[in-house]
């Protein structure tokens, strides 16, 4: 074959190859190595142009798929961020035992595999919150979700030495038989939580100094192991519930709660009962409050240790502090059940030593204590409970004045004569009284035994009933009772209930003060109950 031949085949070879190249596909990995070779080239020229199309071919699957997931990840994240600010994560209160098999959990068969073709739907749902508001109140803080809007989940929080489990009816029973309760006492109960529930209103308070009795209520029910937890307490759960989201909405930014007693009363008792429900149900909506709440109660403590209306910290005009015992009273029922609940308040625990102080300078040197200063009257049994309940059970005012009460007789009579330098507000007395009492003797002592039968006979006994007024969680008809007194310092009739149903489960709120009793309640506890979720009750400090 001649040269200019063997040029034409080679120049036809060369033409046919360029053709056929365009038409061969090329691998991913080459196509992406020309793209980069062209966008290095200079802008105008055709390999750049050509590489920016190819840029474009291959970046479109790849957008078509990672842009979605990106898209869907961040909507994920953004929705878990908000529900995270306003669900609360609820926590269950459990024993050793339990805590111990959920460590070793069984192992879950797998699931079976889906079809192909099985389609998901994924819902999210998040719940509105809807509070009412009274709008002559302002400067409310800002409200959290209500108890419903929890994740439930088993939480390994090991609650000891707070508030026993109340809802337990083995420890109930127990230490209701132990220390002289009964199915007459307990029965009562029952027909005054019922007839609680009955009495409230729609926004969750009751009448008519709303804050203070919606505060005794709530105390009232957490007595008996009833919690907004309405899988565990089916009945009352809601009714607690509903209460607990008023107290809450009615506290104020500074952390307040004021009342319409003139006194503010109504702020002590409120914290109470939120310290003492933080404590049961470890809810974290109600432990801001009651952190709050407590905040004013430590700022107004005066340097005396005590308080007085409003918790105004502040000395009179001639530079003297009143110390008024039965304000006092609450405010270190309030600051027991803080302490019992573990909720971190600064200066709490000085603020305890110092309130001890404050009640010792208002007892008599031969026993009792006085309203504003040293004396003998009904506020004796309050500053006895209370020394109790602070660490000073052993304090020679206590004793000297528990000598004085056992003259004192259970009676709803305004007028019954009574060692108190006052005989006008029984009810309010016995309520420290029976406590107090109880603390202080032993289940055998006569003193004991002499007043809870007494008082117990005397309560059942004067309840005034009304027949199948309310249906319980089963749908069947039950008898409402409620107690209405003649003293002079009482709410009627929701606080004269309030204050004879504690009295009548005094058996099972508390175990004693005294450690040597306490260690008997607990290994009579321990052989006489088949269940396994008691929490020990210590309230010495």
């Amino acid at each position: 074959m001649s040269d200019h031949k063997k040029v034409d085949a080679t120049f036809m070879d060369a033409q046919l190859g360029a053709i056929a190249a365009r038409y061969t596909e090329e691998s991913y990995w080459t196509r992406i190595r020309h793209m980069i070779e062209g966008l290095r080239a200079p802008r105008q020229s055709r390999e750049y142009k050509a590489a920016m199309i190819e840029l474009q071919r291959l970046s479109a699957p790849l957008s078509a798929v990672v842009l979605p997931t990106v898209l869907v990840t961040l909507l994920v994240l953004l929705t878990a961020g908000g529900e995270g600010s306003d669900r609360i994560i609820d926590t269950e209160i459990m024993e050793m035992d339990a805590l111990q098999d959920l460590q070793k959990p069984d192992e879950p068969e797998p699931p079976p595999e889906p079809p192909d073709d099985m389609q998901v739907d994924v819902q999210i749902d998040s719940p509105n919150v809807n509070v009412t508001v009274d709008p002559t109140v302002t400067s409310y803080s800002p409200q959290p979700q209500t108890f419903d809007a929890v994740q439930i989940v088993k939480s390994p929080v090991i609650l000891k030495g707070v508030f026993g489990d109340r809802a337990n009816t083995g420890t109930r029973g127990t230490n209701l038989r132990r220390y002289g309760g009964n199915q007459k006492t307990e029965d009562a109960v029952m027909r005054a939580l019922r007839w609680l529930k009955l009495k409230q209103n729609p926004d969750g308070s009751w009448s008519s100094n709303r804050i203070a009795m919606t505060g005794l209520a709530v105390l009232t029910f957490l007595a008996h192991g009833e919690t907004p937890d309405s899988d565990k307490c089916p009945e009352f759960g809601p009714t607690v519930q509903k209460a607990l989201e008023f107290l809450i909405s009615k506290q104020k930014g500074d952390g307040r709660f004021e009342g319409k007693d003139g006194n503010d009363y109504s702020h002590p008792i409120a914290t109470y009962a939120l310290c003492e429900a933080y404590g049961m149900t470890l809810n974290p909506n109600v432990k801001d409050a009651a952190e709050k709440a407590l905040a004013p109660i430590l700022k107004g403590q005066h340097p005396t240790g005590g308080w007085t209306y409003n918790m105004n910290p502040n000395a009179d005009e001639d530079g003297k502090y009143r110390d008024d015992t039965s304000y006092m009273g609450w405010c270190a029922q309030a600051l027991k059940a803080a302490k019992l609940a573990k909720i971190p308040a600064s200066g709490l625990e000085n603020a305890i030593r110092l309130a001890v102080r404050g009640f010792k300078a208002n007892a008599a040197p031969s026993g009792g204590f006085g309203y504003t200063s040293a004396g003998v009257e009904g506020m004796t049994a309050v500053g006895t409970l209370c020394m109790q309940l602070l660490g000073a059970a052993d304090a020679r005012e206590v004793k000297l004045s528990l000598d004085l009460m056992q003259a004192w007789k259970p009676t709803f009579d305004d007028k019954e004569p009574n060692v108190r330098g006052h005989s006008n507000n029984p009810q309010y007395y016995y309520y420290y009284a029976t406590q107090a009492k109880f603390h202080a003797y032993p289940p055998t002592s006569p003193i004991w035994i002499k007043w809870n039968n007494e008082m117990s006979t005397l309560y059942v006994a004067e309840q005034k009933i009304q027949k199948a007024a309310i249906k319980d969680m089963n749908g069947k008809d039950q008898d409402v009772g409620w107690w209405e007194n003649k003293d002079n310092h009482t709410d009627r009739p929701v606080m004269d209930t309030c204050l004879a149903a504690l009295q009548l489960m005094v058996y099972y709120r508390y175990l004693p003060t005294t450690k040597e009793d306490a260690v008997k309640v607990e290994e009579e506890i321990a052989i006489s109950t088949e269940e396994k979720e008691d929490i020990k009750i210590d309230v010495d400090i």
